[in-house]
C-alpha cells in the first residue's frame, strides 16, 4: 500500500490541452534539470519536509536495494486522446527516492514550474523506481484516472500495472488501440467538450472505468505513448471519491 503526499494544487491531475506536436518522443529532463532536481531535492527545504513526513500505516523501508535514479513520469495529453498529436504525453513529474524522518522509504515528486523545479508530493514506497526497473529500456507512462501504469517502447506499450482496468502485468498494446480505449473513456470530457462547457469538470459525473477489447487487439501506430493528464472534474472525482484509483496514498504534514 502507498501513501501519497500532496504538497500543492492537484495539479498532476488536471487534463492540459496543449499544441499538437509532430514529434512522436515525448521531451524529456535534461542534464541540467536532473542536475537542479538533484540539488532541490537535496536542499534544506526538502530535507526538513522529509524529517517532518511520516506514512500512517506504511510498513519500514527494511534493507531495499538502493535506489537512486531519477525518473521521469509521463501522462497522457488531450492532443493525443483527441487524436491531434502523435505524443502520447508529457512529462507530469520526476521521482526521486527518499527517506522520510523515521526511515521509511519515500519518493520526492519534482515538476517543473517556469523555469525551475518545485517539490510537489512526497509519496511513500518507490513505486517509479519498481516500475521503471520493470520497463525494459522504455518510459513511464501514468493514467491517473485509474492508476494505471505502462512501459513505452517505440510504438508499443506494455502494461505494468493495470489492475483497475483488468488487464494483467506483461498485456502488450499499441499506441492506437490504447490513444482509442482512452478516447472511450475520456473523449467527451476533455477541454471545450458539452461537458467541459455544462460545468461539470467542476467535479460532477464519473468517468468511464471499462477498457475496451481494442484496447489489446488494435494495429500499432507509430510513435511511443505520453500519459494522459485529466482536467479538473475528474480530478476531484478522484481525490473525493474514487481513493481505489491512488489506492493507499495519503497525505505528508
Amino acid at each position: 500500500m502507498r501513501t501519497l503526499v500532496l504538497g500543492g494544487a492537484a495539479a498532476l491531475l488536471v487534463l492540459t490541452s496543449g499544441p499538437a506536436s509532430a514529434a512522436t518522443e515525448p521531451s524529456r529532463p535534461s542534464g541540467q534539470d536532473t542536475v537542479a532536481i538533484t540539488a532541490l531535492v537535496n536542499g534544506p527545504d526538502t530535507a526538513k519536509r522529509l524529517a517532518a513526513t511520516r506514512f500512517p500505516g506504511a510498513a519500514a523501508a527494511g534493507q531495499a536495494a538502493p535506489v537512486a535514479a531519477q525518473v521521469p513520469v509521463f501522462q497522457p495529453t488531450a492532443d493525443f486522446v483527441a487524436g491531434r498529436s502523435d505524443v502520447p504525453g508529457q512529462l507530469a513529474y520526476v521521482a526521486v527516492p527518499a527517506r522520510t524522518g523515521d526511515g521509511r522509504a519515500a519518493t520526492v515528486w519534482a515538476e517543473r514550474h517556469g523555469a525551475g523545479w518545485e517539490v510537489v508530493n512526497v509519496a511513500s514506497g518507490v513505486d517509479e523506481q519498481r516500475f521503471a526497473a520493470a520497463a525494459g529500456g522504455g518510459y513511464l507512462l501514468h493514467e491517473p484516472q485509474v492508476n494505471a501504469w505502462y512501459a513505452v517502447n517505440g510504438d508499443a506499450l506494455t502494461v505494468l500495472d493495470g489492475s483497475v482496468l483488468g488487464l494483467a502485468p506483461g498485456t502488450k498494446l499499441s499506441l492506437r488501440s490504447y490513444r482509442d480505449a482512452l478516447n472511450t473513456r475520456y473523449g467527451t470530457r476533455l477541454p471545450g467538450s458539452a461537458y467541459d462547457r455544462s460545468g461539470a469538470a467542476g467535479g460532477y459525473g464519473t468517468p468511464e472505468t471499462q477498457v475496451s477489447q481494442a484496447v489489446v487487439s488494435g494495429p500499432a501506430t507509430s510513435g511511443p505513448v505520453v500519459l494522459l493528464l485529466v482536467f479538473g472534474g475528474l480530478a476531484v472525482i478522484l481525490l473525493a471519491g474514487c481513493a481505489a484509483l491512488l489506492v493507499g496514498r495519503g497525505h505528508d504534514h
